[in-house]
């Protein structure tokens, strides 16, 4: 049975035949956040800074997660045409989230360019915005997915402008796992950093790699040096063993710290409302890194128990899989982080 010759609302819809202006998302007025580019696509890290990490680390870079392309349009039709390096397809996560585009208009989901289920690479779909006159557009980019080059069309005679700036302007760095990478939102949008995007106006980038955080001295280096107004370290969960954590936890962090000694700092233990003895281990050396530091005088770090935060709501209903978050999981992180990232950002909104 194909539930869509029942319920129509299960129909996905393709880009219709109206005429239509296609244009480079990767040229002006567009501008495009969290991504490097290069005549291949679209990438995360610097090429050499992923190889020096793990395979791990330089196959997912490809990965667009927190990728987003900003504008404003009054178009009451918008069509995305998606080249795409690869899709990721799994059982228990939503090919919406992992190979998926998100559309918000002026700060609010208008809906999802959704892939066929036969999608291998490129594909088209469009959303309807109806009127409304002059709105500021975001995209969110797939989460587990490589995009080649994005395209947006519009009807002839749409005004396309540049998108303001963010409130925020240099990003939140995000660094840890599959969960931080977007694992296993429904859509992009869904991903807690793009809601902590969205709700404090500021920009971010998502170096969550899935399986493959494992804090090398590398990525240390690397995400010391960014310009960066907060960073979050988040890779419990890809840490081996609790051994490999306790090598490797307060080094990053001091790492970091001595570049940047003013920058604000969010330590995250794993976000699982019922852990074990390991889990609490784990937990108990990510706590011991910001209480050290905040026993030496470090008035900008932060400790985020994660065993706390899809408490909030949902509690074990917050997970697809006892581990990765839904979407009911990435708002409780969401709402765990943003009181502390709004206090340590004064220009969020």
């Amino acid at each position: 049975m194909q539930i869509e010759n029942y319920d129509q609302n299960f129909i996905v819809k393709a880009a219709g035949t109206a005429q239509t202006v296609f244009f480079d998302a990767a040229q002006p007025p567009f501008t495009v956040h969290g991504l490097l580019r290069d005549a291949e696509g679209y990438y995360r890290l610097p090429f050499d800074v992923a190889a020096a990490a793990n395979d791990g680390v330089q196959g997912l870079n490809l990965h667009t997660a927190g990728g987003r392309v900003r504008f404003c349009t009054d178009a009451q039709r918008v069509t995305l045409r998606a080249a795409m390096r690869a899709v990721t397809k799994m059982p228990h996560f939503a090919l919406t989230g992992s190979a998926g585009f998100d559309l918000y208009a002026d700060g609010v989901y208008r809906g999802t360019f959704i892939p066929p289920m036969d999608v291998a690479n490129d594909f088209t779909a469009e959303l309807t915005l109806g009127a409304g006159g002059l709105r500021e557009i975001t995209v969110h980019f797939p989460l587990y997915s490589g995009v080649r080059r994005l395209e947006l069309g519009f009807p002839p005679g749409s005004i396309l402008k540049n998108a303001p700036a963010y409130a925020v302007a240099e990003p939140v760095v995000y660094y840890g796992s599959s969960i931080t990478q977007g694992g296993c939102a429904s859509r992009p949008g869904n991903a807690y950093q793009n809601i902590l995007s969205r709700r404090l106006d500021c920009d971010h980038l998502n170096l969550g790699f899935s399986g493959s955080a494992k804090g090398e001295p590398c990525m240390a280096d690397y995400i010391a040096g960014l310009r960066m107004a907060a960073f979050v370290l988040d890779y419990d969960h890809n840490a081996p063993d609790p051994a490999h954590l306790e090598a490797t936890h307060a080094a990053f962090f001091r790492t970091v710290r001595d570049r940047q000694p003013e920058l604000p700092i969010l330590l995250l233990s794993r976000p699982q409302p019922n852990p074990d003895a390991e889990e609490l281990l784990r937990r108990e050396i990510v706590r011991r890194t910001w209480e050290t530091a905040a026993q030496n005088g470090d008035r900008h770090v932060f400790f985020l128990d994660g065993t706390q935060m899809l408490r909030l709501f949902g509690g074990d209903s917050g997970t697809v899989d006892g581990c990765h978050p839904n979407d009911l999981g990435f708002y409780c992180m969401a709402a765990a982080l943003e009181p502390v990232l709004k206090a340590a950002l004064p220009q969020a909104r």
